[in-house]
């Protein structure tokens, strides 16, 4: 039975783990996904048996996949989890046709995803024009199959759009701020009762959630779900100094993942589970357009994972 939005809403507050895609031979490594998302659900932490939310997003390799491998990670994540969990299926709007494409596959899916991240769109586009598109896209499928929508927004430009979507239409239920910590207070005060604000940039989040903002994404989740749900059970309570410790905690990986304009966000990830060689996940080999990275970084990333065992 699907959740209702109220009920959504709070189990968005939370960890949305976002599993990195592992790929063997240059294809996806469907088996090594399963293992991933079941390493997350058993791995769940977070207080008062809340459940874990998991996305198939930007950080997954999403980007590099056709809309028909996109459907079947969506599958096999939904069987990995089963009943439990919430599951988030993003998509890539370009063209248009295909997010409707991906939405009709994944919307016939035996398990079908709680909610949809619509990630940005590319090429000429007015503020107005998207707002007219997203509008249609969320009435048509919302009231045909029941579906929600979050928008990623990795623009500030389009804070308007967002407001808009979210303050008349019952079917964008939330946005996933993907740019700065500038961006969560106007969202906040534009939407008001009528939609999350969610942090989108990582587990370094707690100065976004003492601005207000409700839960966030976790790309080091799939190799320490423990440190991801104890910074966002510290957000719950209110204990943001605890937040800023474990943040300190995993920051040196954090900021690998995010230098040189995240230019390994997926691979140092990779690179750590392979490193840390537990063997209840698995890293792959590189993904397109995400090699390994170089053996200087893997040297880094070593020393960045070298105490975080606590949290696998």
């Amino acid at each position: 039975m699907a959740l209702d939005n109220a009920a959504l809403l709070d189990a968005l507050n939370s960890v949305t783990a976002i599993p990195i895609i592992p790929f063997k031979n240059g294809r996806v490594d469907y088996a090594g996904h399963a293992k991933n998302v079941t390493y997350l659900m058993r791995q769940n932490r977070l207080d008062n048996q809340r459940p874990r939310v998991i996305a198939i997003a930007g950080t997954s390799l999403i980007h590099h996949l056709s809309a028909e491998e996109q459907t079947r990670v969506i599958d096999e994540t939904g069987r990995a989890m089963g009943k439990a969990g919430v599951l988030m299926a993003a998509m890539v709007p370009n063209p248009f046709s295909t997010a409707r494409q991906i939405l009709e596959a994944q919307l016939a899916l035996p398990r079908t995803p709680d909610v949809f991240l619509v990630m940005p769109l590319t090429g000429v586009a007015s503020r107005a024009g998207m707002f007219e598109e997203y509008l249609r896209l969320g009435e048509h499928y919302g009231k045909e199959y029941g579906a929600r929508f979050l928008y990623y927004l990795r623009n500030s430009a389009e804070r308007e759009v967002v407001t808009r979507l979210l303050n008349e239409s019952p079917h964008w239920v939330g946005v996933k701020v993907g740019t700065n910590e500038n961006d969560v207070k106007p969202l906040i005060e534009g939407v008001g009762q009528n939609g999350m604000v969610i942090w989108g940039v990582g587990d370094r989040a707690t100065k976004a959630a003492e601005l207000g903002a409700k839960g966030h994404t976790s790309g080091i989740a799939v190799l320490y779900a423990g440190a991801s749900d104890a910074i966002n059970n510290a957000h719950r309570r209110g204990d943001f100094a605890t937040a800023h410790q474990v943040e300190a905690a995993i920051s040196p990986l954090e900021e690998l993942r995010f230098m040189d304009n995240r230019i390994h966000n997926y691979s140092a990830v990779v690179e750590a589970m392979i490193l840390s060689g537990y063997t209840d996940i698995e890293g792959g080999e590189g993904g397109p357009f995400n090699p390994r990275v170089p053996a200087e970084v893997a040297e880094k990333v070593k020393v960045a994972i070298q105490n975080l065992a606590q949290y696998h």
